[in-house]
């Protein structure tokens, strides 16, 4: 997860510095921040589930479809942001990826800090998905309103 948000985080710091040069760029950031978290966030909840549900106080002893099932939903806006970066898509679709992935992850902390479900609520996985996720969030209406 620290990768995850590293990786994410140095392509969104990456995008705050070039989203306001004239013409506005985001490639590299939608590469980082969507594609590459994408494809990790696929590693860690699919692959490696059975520590990512620990991690999560998930763990039940048995494998947990639906955590798989989150992980193969990042594979696809992750490669979807990767083919745009590669196929040259543009500036409004990597924005539109941006904005995609904040409000996911925006809801996922939502919903961690406030339908917690008997479990209990640690903060730093809640903060750590609320600045993420309202980071891309920004980046994305930053990027939407440069494409236009």
């Amino acid at each position: 997860m620290i990768s995850t948000y590293l990786i994410g985080g140095i392509g969104l710091a990456i995008g705050f510095g070039k989203v306001h040069q004239t013409p506005a760029e985001l490639s590299l950031t939608c590469l980082l921040s969507v594609g590459a978290v994408g494809v990790l966030s696929f590693v860690r909840h699919s692959l490696m589930h059975r520590s990512d549900a620990t991690r999560m106080g998930w763990d039940y002893g048995i494998r947990n479809n639906f955590q798989i099932e989150v992980g193969i939903a990042n594979l696809a806006w992750g490669i979807v942001a990767i083919l745009a970066v590669i196929l040259g898509w543009g500036l409004a679709v990597e924005s539109a990826l941006m904005l995609t992935l904040g409000i996911y992850i925006t809801s996922v902390a939502v919903m961690k800090a406030f339908l917690s479900g008997g479990q209990s609520r640690r903060l730093g996985p809640i903060l750590g998905a609320s600045v993420f996720g309202l980071a891309l969030l920004y980046m994305g209406i930053l990027g939407m309103a440069a494409a236009t």
